[in-house]
């Protein structure tokens, strides 16, 4: 009689391998895109970046400030942190110290996961070293190099690991949070732009960078939890 051997995994390298590949190439394909060009801005670069200066009354400028700065610091870390205890919630079924431990662990992963990309993002941008555009045109305060932009990166990378979590959890409302998150993400990058601090392609890479990391994230998370005792 023919015994019957384990079953190999149909999982491949996970859902999120195929949009990861397409947003890596795609980020890298715009960074050599620059470096053709001598760093200088791409087609829509400067269309985009004088509608903005020419559009700026006063109220919406204020808004867009106070928007801008939720996209670094410490309110990034906060989302991950809740990324993290919705993930580590699927302990509340162990003892009360293993619980606490794991839910801890979860948060710890998280906002690790974030600095990480925050460190690549760094190394990227050091290593390229795009000019911001003219300064004339800022209205927010900007340092160090433009490419990729680190509110943009920074503040996609704390939503798509609030949507992992929303989409692994998925607690009540969870699309509504989805969409919620999202829309802060996308008006980060947007307002960095509208500032006049970052060109449009350095907005369009970190959205780019963002996705890419995530969806690594994602995978590992996914492939750790299926290799676990007990999953």
């Amino acid at each position: 009689m023919k015994t019957q051997g384990a079953r190999p995994s149909s999982r491949g390298n996970g859902p999120g391998h195929v949009p990861q590949a397409v947003a890596s190439i795609a980020f890298a394909v715009l960074a050599m895109a620059l470096l053709a060009r001598h760093l200088q801005p791409l087609p829509g670069d400067t269309l985009l970046a004088r509608l903005a200066v020419e559009h700026r009354p006063h109220f919406v400028v204020v808004v867009v400030q106070v928007i801008t700065a939720t996209g670094t610091g410490a309110i990034p870390y906060v989302l991950a942190a809740v990324a993290g205890f919705l993930l580590g919630a699927q302990a509340n079924s162990l003892p009360r110290r293993q619980a606490v431990f794991r839910t801890a662990a979860a948060v710890a992963v998280c906002a690790g996961w974030l600095a990480l990309g925050q460190a690549l993002r760094f190394g990227i941008m050091t290593a390229i070293a795009r000019p911001r555009p003219p300064e004339s045109d800022w209205i927010t305060h900007a340092s160090r190099y433009s490419f990729p932009s680190g509110h943009a990166t920074t503040s996609a990378m704390a939503a798509g690991i609030v949507i992992v979590a929303l989409a692994t959890r998925r607690p009540v409302g969870h699309r509504l949070w989805i969409a919620l998150v999202t829309c802060w993400a996308v008006s980060i990058g947007a307002s960095r732009i509208y500032l006049g601090v970052h060109w449009a392609t350095d907005v369009i890479a970190g959205w780019l960078l963002a996705l890419a990391w995530t969806l690594l994230g994602a995978t590992v998370s996914a492939k750790t939890r299926t290799g676990s005792p007990g999953s």
